[in-house]
């Protein structure tokens, strides 16, 4: 991803575009749910890659808030964001389209599924790190994802050390491996990838 053309001040994903590359030539995603945006740095390698090649469908839900995670101006996050997107999706090759879902996954994943569950051909969790709000996200991702689509958990071993000691409520691995066991049987962990995310399948009649 040629990055120079947008505006991004932190890169929390090139680290794993590599491993990105490999699932969307495998699953090729068209429709697509992201939980947690900030700058659209994953949604831009999400419209490069799927509109080079077809037509695509990204949901963004992010609340654009400052919070305890972000202590930045989020008013300004969320510009780039638009802007990001704005740029990426008209270099695509492919038409497409990007929904921006600006609320908390609390509010907004509940009511997409009237319309949209068991439609995702990817499901991207990468909002609030805390236990409860990743473990919601886990949940009504996967009601949301099709069978035989992409879960990716990002951050799985993620914790700022201060609140690891502290808290371990404030950190994503809880609640993925929470949601993983009592979901085992319909899922199938994709191995031989890097750990730093979780990298799942909802297997097909589930």
């Amino acid at each position: 991803m040629d990055s120079r053309a947008y505006e991004f001040t932190s890169d929390w994903f090139s680290h794993v575009a590599a491993t990105w590359e490999r699932l969307l030539e495998v699953a090729n995603p068209s429709k697509v749910l992201e939980i947690g945006s900030y700058e659209g740095r994953s949604t831009c390698f999400l419209v490069e890659r799927i509109g080079a090649r077809r037509g695509y469908d990204i949901f963004c839900v992010d609340a654009w808030a400052r919070n305890s995670e972000h202590d930045v101006e989020m008013d300004r996050v969320e510009k780039r964001f638009d802007a990001n997107v704005a740029l990426a999706s008209g270099q695509a090759a492919k038409q497409g389209r990007v929904t921006k879902l600006k609320g908390s996954s609390l509010d907004v994943l509940p009511g997409m599924l009237a319309g949209h569950k068991g439609t995702f051909d990817m499901v991207y969790v990468d909002g609030s790190h805390e236990t409860p709000d990743v473990l919601l996200d886990a949940v009504l991702g996967f009601h949301l994802c099709r069978p035989g689509g992409l879960l990716i958990f990002d951050d799985y071993l993620w914790s700022p050390d201060l609140h690891a000691r502290e808290n371990p409520l404030k950190t994503p691995k809880l609640a993925i491996d929470a949601f993983v066991n009592a979901f085992r049987p319909r899922l199938h962990i994709i191995e031989k990838l890097p750990l730093y995310q979780l990298y799942l399948q909802k297997l097909a009649g589930t």
